[in-house]
């Protein structure tokens, strides 16, 4: 079992910044891959960022690239994302997940574990 807790989420103005935490416990942390996903009101659950066990490789979609970044401590057991110039259509629940195999994946099924998820708004 993994569990996964996000914090860090907020009101932010558009063009602000935030960084959101997913502290993970329970088994090796760093034989996940994780990904970050974000549901806004009446929409489905979009993938935003995945990294792989290692670190080495990440995927961004594209409505993300080059605003947000995605980075992983290991000794912390702990997943980052850090989000720049934020814009309102950012505005969601972002949920931290993981997924053993080692690689990530856009797809919200093929992950195993889910936090509880963290509310991000962006005001224009």
């Amino acid at each position: 079992q993994v569990q996964l807790v996000e914090s860090g989420g907020g009101l932010v103005q558009a063009g602000g910044s935030l960084r959101l935490s997913c502290a993970a416990s329970g088994r090796t942390f760093s034989r996940y891959a994780m990904g970050w996903f974000r549901q806004a009101p009446g929409k489905e659950r979009e993938f935003v960022v995945g990294i792989n066990w290692s670190g080495g490789s990440t995927y961004y979609a594209d409505s993300v690239k080059g605003r947000f970044t995605i980075s992983r401590d290991i000794a912390k057991n702990t997943l980052y994302l850090q989000m720049n110039s934020l814009k309102p259509e950012d505005t969601a629940i972002y949920y931290c997940a993981a997924r053993s195999g080692g690689s990530y994946s856009v797809t919200p099924s093929r992950y195993d574990y889910w936090g509880q998820g963290t509310q991000v708004t962006v005001s224009s």
